[in-house]
């Protein structure tokens, strides 16, 4: 389990990393992109909203 947590802590110091966590920022902010991750979210969990 140590060696998955540092393999993640690597990717997210990495520049691949960085970008992705700025999109998952940027969707974040966007409503419609949020309600589609709870759409999702809530699917995944076996809730249908």
């Amino acid at each position: 389990m140590a060696g998955m947590l540092n393999r993640l802590k690597e990717f997210a110091r990495s520049p691949q990393g960085r970008r992705a966590a700025e999109q998952a920022r940027r969707a974040a902010a966007d409503p419609r992109k949020r309600a589609q991750a709870q759409r999702l979210l809530g699917k995944l969990r076996g809730r249908r909203h």
